[in-house]
């Protein structure tokens, strides 16, 4: 793709309401390339929670932008983030999922490393010269930046780039309104749910947090809802769309599900209401009113720009995705809930994220066909080469049901992409 080629992925003409984007965006490898490299490479990257490691020596092994991590808690309570391969000859190093280690031991050539990342031994020590690691370039190697917000660690591989705080903006009032859901403090369910969509992984950025297309895609779940609440669903979804900052956007609304932070639905019985009734009392005691009403009641979808989405709805869901070639992702979500929830109110969780927000939920499946259709019908981009985002750009207030929050994460990603070489500027008319 030539220069000027990148700079021609968007066309955006505000006195006439219009932002379009380039189908190439979906399948061009220089495109995908330059993603790699001036986004993946640059962007803090959600890594994981607190929870995950509840105790010294708790690691778990993940998959973050291309490398393989060890995200763990070593003897003296300190997290780390190491690559997991050995600094010998290159081996990976730790190859369980997750557990509880005071050393990990490449099983290539037996070299041992403490939970710290420091070289603790390796067989035949004697052969080599005195004090050949003592500038540590046989430990395994941490990433080059580290952080967390609210128990959220991310990672990045530039080493020079801004503090995580500085990098969330205004995402962390979102991230507050998440993790004040509890007293004593948000955890990771048990588990997790992997599974592949053969579509680029820009569409589930815009399909995570698009609200136009919920009303024709999930029917059958409206449907539902208005045979188990009594109410009808499409109309009761009143919201609005924020930009947060260096990519990061928000749907806040009110919605007909229940909540098990606290908002209950007549389908969970006149007997659960004095229980979701004290859950909201003890919001109001600790935030206030009019706070306790958007941590209970609302509902809101995140995105912390490239990959993480935190989906707040009728369950709560951290789902992170990553491109493996333009026209294939890997995805991965984790239930999150109040580390205090009673038994009742965790299934209850549970059984929301699985129902809708799941891979065999009533959601996920009809997601997926979408996008994958999306990305067949983009084997006719050299006739019909453009989609169309512009819905709500000339209204002062967008609302859910608009694109303004799909037009945010576009402008940055292009502001981005654009870096990789030398380019000539979006024209904005």
């Amino acid at each position: 793709m030539s220069d000027v080629a990148l700079s021609e992925l968007l066309h955006v003409d505000r006195d006439a309401g219009v932002f379009r984007v380039a189908r190439r965006s979906f399948v061009d490898n220089a495109v995908f390339e330059a993603e790699r490299s001036q986004i993946f490479d640059r962007c803090w990257l959600y890594l994981g929670h607190s929870s995950e490691l509840p105790k010294k020596g708790s690691f778990v092994t993940r998959q973050v932008g291309g490398r393989n991590l060890i995200f763990n808690r070593d003897a003296a309570g300190a997290v780390h983030a190491f690559l997991n391969t050995c600094p010998h000859r290159g081996s990976t190093v730790c190859r369980e999922a997750s557990g509880t280690a005071k050393n990990f031991t490449c099983s290539y050539h037996g070299w041992v490393f403490g939970a710290d990342g420091k070289l603790r031994d390796l067989p035949g020590i004697e052969a080599y010269a005195e004090g050949f690691n003592t500038d540590g370039c046989t430990d395994l190697v941490p990433v080059p930046r580290l952080e967390q917000y609210r128990d959220l660690w991310f990672v990045c591989f530039d080493a020079a780039a801004v503090p995580l705080v500085e990098y969330l903006a205004g995402a962390t009032e979102y991230l507050d309104l998440i993790a004040d859901q509890s007293e004593a403090g948000m955890e990771i369910v048990s588990g997790r749910q992997e599974y592949a969509i053969k579509a680029n992984w820009k569409l589930l950025v815009e399909n995570s947090f698009d609200g136009y297309h919920a009303v024709s895609t999930h029917a059958t779940y409206f449907d539902y809802l208005k045979n188990m609440n009594g109410v009808l669903a499409q109309s009761n979804v009143v919201g609005f769309a924020k930009d947060l900052g260096n990519g990061h956007a928000v749907v806040e609304y009110s919605a007909p599900w229940g909540r098990p932070v606290a908002n209950w639905v007549p389908a969970w019985g006149e007997e659960r209401k004095p229980e979701i009734d004290g859950v909201v009392q003890r919001l109001v005691a600790k935030h206030g009113e009019e706070r306790a009403m958007r941590i209970a009641k609302n509902s809101r979808n995140l995105l912390i720009f490239p990959n993480l989405v935190i989906v707040d709805v009728m369950a709560l869901t951290f789902r992170t995705f990553y491109p493996k070639q333009p026209d294939y992702m890997e995805v991965t979500a984790w239930a999150v809930g109040p580390s205090e929830e009673n038994e009742w109110l965790r299934k209850n969780r549970l059984h929301s994220f699985l129902e809708f927000l799941g891979p065999g939920g009533f959601a996920t499946p009809d997601d997926v066909e979408m996008l994958e259709s999306c990305q067949r019908g983009y084997a006719n981009t050299q006739e019909a080469g453009w989609n169309d985002v512009s819905r709500g750009m000339k209204k002062p207030e967008p609302a859910t049901v608009d694109e303004h929050q799909l037009r945010v994460f576009w402008k940055r990603w292009h502001a981005l992409v654009q870096q990789a070489k030398r380019v000539v500027p979006l024209q904005v008319a």
